[in-house]
């Protein structure tokens, strides 16, 4: 299913790019999300007509994304949580609770889905987690977890 793009997508393409994708990704994702239109001609004569709004508006986007990143880029946060003997936690810490973490430390409003940590938080230690802020800004911050108290 050919469709036009009304943003940069990271892998996908940019900004009046008319790309062949499946049908559900198309009309679950790119459309369902208004990140996308069919091609169809009065689409894409339309497209044309606003790419230099579209564009604009992507750079607002991407400047607000770079303020966010000089914010928290390179930063450390503190976690305490329960843990076994051996430095394991229970349970693991999810993408939601690093949100809200940033949310109350810095006043940033991330959401869980822009967050990408590169394993799984599931003992105590310091770890590095990239936020994918926009498809050209990114962020590195680093979790560092540790221990509340030790349950045998």
């Amino acid at each position: 299913m050919k469709v036009i793009l009304l943003e940069n997508l990271k892998k996908v393409g940019s900004i009046g790019d008319i790309i062949d994708v499946k049908r559900g990704f198309a009309r679950n994702f790119l459309i369902a999300n208004k990140k996308a239109l069919y091609a169809s001609k009065e689409n894409v004569t339309k497209v044309e007509k606003i790419k230099s709004e579209l564009s604009k508006k992507d750079n607002e986007k991407k400047q607000e994304a770079k303020k966010i990143s000089e914010k928290i880029n390179k930063k450390e946060y503190k976690i305490e949580r329960l843990c076994t003997e051996n430095n394991e936690l229970y349970g693991s810490i999810k993408p939601t609770e690093i949100s809200k973490l940033i949310k109350e430390k810095d006043d940033q409003e991330i959401k869980p889905s822009m967050i990408q940590p590169l394993k799984d938080i599931k003992s105590i230690g310091k770890f590095k987690v990239k936020i994918s802020l926009h498809p050209e800004v990114d962020a590195d911050i680093v979790v560092n977890v540790s221990s509340s108290e030790t349950i045998q």
